[in-house]
């Protein structure tokens, strides 16, 4: 007979996880489910009036050119936040996990950048690269003949100057996972490869990045989450999208038609596809990932 984890409180465990999952439905699975409801209406700007237009408002996006250059450009966001974020997390990670001088301080100066909100970290970037008064233009402008670098103007700069300052502000979470699952890795391994003869390259490739399967999974799943829904107080700081929507990632594009355009019944339309495409993507990526990871120590 198998014996009871909490004896005379049978329903103790639901009521421990009872908050959570009111704050998931409430905070979550409603709103989903309004926003899913509302795609199927149009609505008038002070939602006086609403009409049953059943996918009209589906259609209406993936015939947009303006949506479909939001694709395109949250895409390119993301890839850049996802790859290069992630490699020089990792290469950054390797760095600290070595025997060096002032290890500590450069492991806390480093991780420091995730505690800033994204809209401070927005602030900083915009002051850094502001064409009149800050530091970026100037260097620049010394270092290449006076080359005025006008992000403001420049659509595809502005764009990587925004992916640049996303992927900063991420940096310090990534080296915290990657640190943590280095130091995770047995040194016995290293130790035996390093004496069959293996170089730095073979023995990264071939026992340090599999041993490291399961926090890349992690980060890869997180940074996808954060690149498609946590930028929006640094873009809004930024661009407001702009300039010429250079920057008008779908999150910013959403709230664009929702809140400023109050076309509610597309933004629904759009977050519900944003939902869809998140989950879907998670889902493959979870699946492929966690057959190659290695989970074995």
């Amino acid at each position: 007979m198998q014996e009871e984890r909490f004896p005379g409180h049978p329903f103790l465990p639901y009521l421990l996880i009872l908050p959570s999952v009111a704050v998931i439905v409430i905070f979550l699975v409603v709103p989903f489910i309004q926003s899913a409801r509302g795609s199927f209406f149009m609505t008038s700007a002070f939602g006086t009036r609403t009409i049953y237009v059943g996918l009209r408002n589906y259609i209406a996006l993936f015939h947009s050119s303006y949506y479909l250059h939001s694709v395109l450009t949250t895409l390119i966001f993301a890839g850049f936040v996802i790859i290069i974020g992630l490699a020089i997390s990792l290469a950054i990670g390797l760095l600290l996990n070595q025997k060096i001088r002032w290890q500590g301080f450069y492991q806390v100066a480093l991780i420091w950048t995730y505690a800033l909100s994204p809209a401070v970290a927005g602030t900083i970037w915009a002051l850094m690269f502001a064409p009149a008064t800050g530091i970026v233009p100037f260097v620049v402008a010394r270092l290449f003949g006076g080359y005025v670098l006008n992000w403001m103007t420049d659509g595809q700069v502005a764009l990587l100057v925004v992916s640049a300052a996303a992927t900063w502000k991420m940096l310090g979470y990534n080296i915290i996972f990657f640190l943590a699952g280095l130091q995770n890795i047995p040194k016995e391994l290293l130790e035996a490869a390093r004496v069959d003869g293996a170089g730095p390259w073979r023995v990264f490739w071939k026992i340090t990045f599999p041993m490291l399967s399961p926090t890349t999974t992690f980060l890869l799943f997180v940074n996808m989450l954060y690149a498609f829904f946590q930028v929006f107080g640094l873009i809004d700081i930024m661009t407001q999208g702009g300039p010429g929507n250079a920057t008008n990632i779908l999150v910013y594009k959403l709230y664009r038609d929702a809140f400023i355009y109050m076309n509610s019944g597309s933004a629904d339309a759009q977050s519900v596809i944003i939902f869809i495409v998140i989950a879907a993507a998670a889902v493959v990526q979870l699946r492929v990932a966690t057959r190659k990871a290695v989970y074995a120590r």
